[in-house]
């Protein structure tokens, strides 16, 4: 069995992987993660307050899951939002929610959160990004689930002495353990394929 044939059965096993995981149900939503802190904020500031956050976004279902934890704050919240569509190093308005995350824990400075939205209903988002994606919530949606699949929406959260926010993040797209499940399946099975098909050695003596 020569390279180019070894080639063409990876691909093959690779893209059945790769299309059993497009149709489980379990995979429908995207997760996306971040890591807050003062250092990613533009300009940077020196709080030493951390935090994560987290997102699910599920198409088939036009929803957002929302969580996040946070502790360490200099003093205690005033709001927090999802930002967007800027790259680190850029600020962005708010896309999620103005004035703050509905249900988002405030006066504090340590706390967790975790919420989830629709889509596809105007009110979660700022009048300013309704508009600039066309005027409609599906627009608003369809800008925000590319501005997240390029990394150019961020969690932040602000504070009075920081109201510019004090610790922030950008999401990056997070693979789901089924993704490299699926492909380490898909190579396994071209690594078969390959050990079946290879000539048998020869002993020399």
């Amino acid at each position: 069995m020569n390279i180019s044939s070894f080639g063409r059965i990876a691909t093959i096993a690779l893209v059945a992987g790769l299309a059993a995981l497009a149709n489980s149900p379990a995979q429908a939503a995207q997760r996306y993660s971040t890591i807050l802190s003062g250092a990613n904020e533009v300009p940077a500031n020196p709080s030493t307050a951390t935090g994560s956050a987290k997102v699910w976004i599920d198409l088939s279902l036009n929803t957002i899951r929302i969580v996040a934890n946070f502790e360490g704050l200099t003093v205690a919240d005033t709001a927090a939002h999802i930002h967007c569509c800027a790259l680190p190093g850029a600020n962005a308005p708010v896309a999620i929610d103005s004035p703050v995350l509905p249900g988002f824990p405030l006066g504090v400075t340590s706390g967790a959160y975790d919420t989830t939205l629709d889509l596809l209903d105007a009110l979660i988002y700022t009048p300013a990004f309704v508009t600039g994606s066309g005027g409609t919530a599906a627009g608003a949606r369809d800008r925000l689930v590319n501005a997240f699949n390029d990394g150019a929406t961020y969690f932040n959260i602000h504070t009075s002495l920081y109201p510019g926010g004090e610790i922030r993040g950008n999401f990056t797209a997070v693979p789901e353990p089924g993704s490299w499940a699926m492909m380490i399946i898909g190579f396994g099975m071209a690594g078969a394929a390959y050990r079946k098909r290879r000539p048998a050695r020869i002993a020399w003596n």
